[in-house]
């Protein structure tokens, strides 16, 4: 357990995470860390090899040993590097959307980029946003709380941002992956976020931290 706090934000996709987790760390002056970018960031590289990650999950597994993913802060962000470059706006591209699931779905993936996530926290405080961090990356953290919102009002958001992949898909391959699915983290606050905006959930999450001795002060 790292002796820095942890704030562990999951949900399914476009349920707000992101966005909530980025305020909550500016406002608590911790480090705001995606875990799904780390995924996009390998899946990147697998559909940049060319790789079926559901036909040749082996060769997938293969090319973590080549694949250098390094986090640095920026202010209050975590960014990646892989192999030395940025993906930039690639990480959201179409394909990288399509596979990104099929990816992370393979236990040795999983494994290490878990052991990636957690080293996030040997440095400096942090809210990390996922699917798994509640429940399987930092279980020990009192900080959990679980975003959801309804599937029509998830499609919007997503369809807002320009991104394509379907959300029912995403959701029925990250809930029943066989490793660290999709799941609500035992004591993890859970909220809805379809008829909340960005700023009430932000205070939610905040005075609930509040409530539990965590404040822009403690850091």
């Amino acid at each position: 357990m790292s002796t820095h706090h942890v704030v562990a934000i999951d949900g399914p996709a476009a349920s707000g995470k992101s966005s909530v987790s980025r305020k909550v760390a500016e406002k608590l002056g911790y480090a705001f860390v995606s875990s799904g970018l780390m995924y996009r960031a390998f899946t990147w590289v697998v559909c940049e090899v060319g790789l079926d990650p559901e036909a040749d999950p082996d060769a997938v597994v293969a090319l973590l040993d080549k694949t250098k993913i390094e986090a640095s802060r920026r202010d209050n962000e975590l960014f990646l590097l892989v192999n030395g470059s940025d993906p930039g706006d690639a990480l959201t591209s179409d394909y990288v959307n399509g596979n990104v699931s099929k990816v992370a779905k393979i236990p040795d993936v999983r494994k290490a980029l878990v052991k990636q996530q957690r080293a996030c926290a040997e440095a400096t405080d942090i809210v990390m946003e996922g699917r798994d961090i509640g429940s399987v990356v930092f279980p020990d953290t009192p900080y959990k709380f679980y975003l959801d919102a309804s599937e029509v009002v998830r499609a919007r958001r997503r369809a807002a941002q320009g991104l394509g992949d379907e959300i029912a898909e995403r959701d029925r391959l990250d809930s029943t992956r066989k490793v660290s699915p999709l799941k609500v983290a035992d004591g993890a606050t859970k909220i809805d976020t379809s008829d909340l905006t960005l700023p009430q959930v932000v205070e939610a999450l905040l005075g609930q931290l509040s409530e539990q001795g965590v404040t822009p002060s403690s850091t």
